[in-house]
């Protein structure tokens, strides 16, 4: 199993980022996806989280109405559209395969190695 995350760096409050996670070595769209992130200081942090077939999704309160999850079941990969970061929105962000069914599942048995992301003006 391989999670491989992208597309993180430096922006500007109010402007827009989109994170991708390469998934490979098991069978994607078998699973729930999520993205978890942890901000400076902090612990792991639940972000958002995508069921199987793209057509559910859950949101932390921190994000909701700004950022959104999607999936891309024939490329094996998961997105994470930022809109109107703020700076408290700077975090080490990884993708994550979550163990069970069901959003408000949080255990995840495998993880990426992250991108970062920089809210800053």
């Amino acid at each position: 199993v391989q999670l491989v995350e992208s597309g993180g760096g430096l922006v500007q409050p109010g402007g827009s980022l989109r994170l991708s996670c390469a998934a490979s070595g098991f069978t994607f769209w078998l699973y729930h996806m999520a993205w978890v992130r942890r901000r400076p200081g902090k612990g792991p942090e639940w972000v958002s989280t995508i069921d199987t077939g793209g057509d559910a999704m859950a949101y932390a309160d921190a994000v909701k109405g700004r950022f959104t999850i999607s999936r891309d079941n024939d490329r094996d990969t998961l997105y994470l559209q930022m809109n109107s970061p703020k700076p408290e929105d700077t975090a080490v962000y990884w993708c994550a395969r979550v163990v069970g069914h069901g959003l408000e599942y949080r255990d995840y048995d495998y993880w990426g190695r992250g991108t970062q992301v920089t809210v800053s003006s």
